[in-house]
């Protein structure tokens, strides 16, 4: 008898976070991975972002610590050097590609300095394209600043909205929904305006991902950690991000989602590694992981600066950073390892 679509997507969502591992975010839009480079002195083109995303995705061993890939539009659809389709070399290393599905930002009305995320026009046209590609799990992120007037109770409603339209559009195509949700870390805000807002958004979210019948064992959950804002003058520590954030939680996300994946925001490669570390020293409900960007692939950046000649020590960077925060997934990662040869 022929699994159901709910019982497939479970199973998907579940290979996507087996204990120590986690997922890549290579899904930086045009825009955005252009600034990525311009910090490196490397010219953005289509050729150096495809050499680039091939160093990450041809690293050898990487399938010991990442599960899934998202990808952007242009990178699901390049090819490596020797002309095998960078979907078929995640495929063969046991890793399930995804893609980022959404439009981007755009002003939430005229004047507007809060942002709402678009692209559902077209999205199920896209859905099954994508799935066709070999994609098997999707992304969609929505943005919320946090200022004495934000964000307003609008911009999480309409965004909200979007999240659960896109989650169960995607779910219909047969591919995993990651929510993204992010609160973001600009600003002088406390960790308890933070976890104020958080707290908000979600509880939103899940009334809207409630509203569309949204199958929550198959869909997973990207959510920022509760910390003060970058430019507040308290420090992030461990321990209280992983109390406030787990307690945040518990309160809020159905036990039925199998799978929390957070993103690092604009924590440092050792800050991301630290709080996911420390909030796996108890045990949770659902599976605590990571869908990092910046946070695995800044020293990797680096590391590469343009160059083929820097390519191997770029893909040993990569698979130390991934290798820490496989650590950190099941609570054995120590920031004196970052020192050990």
């Amino acid at each position: 008898m022929e699994e159901d679509n709910n019982t497939k997507l479970a199973k998907i969502a579940q290979s996507l976070i087996p204990i120590g591992k986690g997922i890549l975010a290579a899904d930086e839009s045009t825009s955005t991975i252009t600034k990525r480079f311009e910090l490196i002195g490397v010219p953005s083109t289509e050729e150096t972002r495809r050499q680039y995303r091939q160093l990450l995705f041809t690293t050898p061993e990487i399938e010991k610590y990442i599960s899934g890939v998202i990808m952007y539009d242009e990178t699901i659809r390049q090819k490596s050097d020797n002309g095998e389709s960078f979907v078929s070399i995640l495929q063969n290393k046991g890793i399930i590609p995804g893609i980022k599905v959404d439009g981007g930002t755009t002003p939430l009305r005229v004047g507007s300095s809060e942002l709402l995320t678009i692209g559902l026009e077209g999205l199920p046209e896209r859905l099954a394209s994508y799935y066709e590609l070999g994609a098997r799990f999707a992304k969609w992120r929505a943005v919320f600043t946090i200022s004495d007037e934000f964000p307003t109770s609008e911009c999480i409603e309409k965004n909200s909205q979007a999240l659960a339209l896109y989650a169960i559009q995607s779910q219909q195509a047969g591919l995993v929904p990651i929510v993204e949700p992010e609160v973001m870390m600009e600003g002088s805000h406390s960790q308890e305006r933070c976890y104020e807002v958080t707290n908000q958004v979600l509880l939103q979210v899940f009334k809207d991902l409630e509203v569309q019948k949204v199958s929550y064992p198959g869909m997973l959950l990207k959510p920022n950690m509760i910390v003060p804002g970058k430019s507040a003058a308290m420090a992030i520590n461990p321990y209280q991000t992983a109390q406030k954030t787990r307690a945040l939680l518990e309160t809020v996300v159905p036990k039925e989602v199998p799978g929390i994946v957070f993103l690092s925001g604009g924590m440092t490669p050792v800050q991301a590694t630290e709080n996911l570390n420390a909030m796996n020293k108890e045990r949770a409900l659902w599976q605590l992981s990571f869908s990092y960007g910046r946070a695995l692939q800044e020293p990797v950046l680096k590391a590469w600066n343009g160059s083929r000649g820097n390519e191997s020590t770029a893909q040993e960077m990569f698979l130390e950073r991934a290798r820490l925060n496989s650590l950190a997934v099941v609570g054995k990662y120590d920031s004196k390892m970052e020192t050990m040869s």
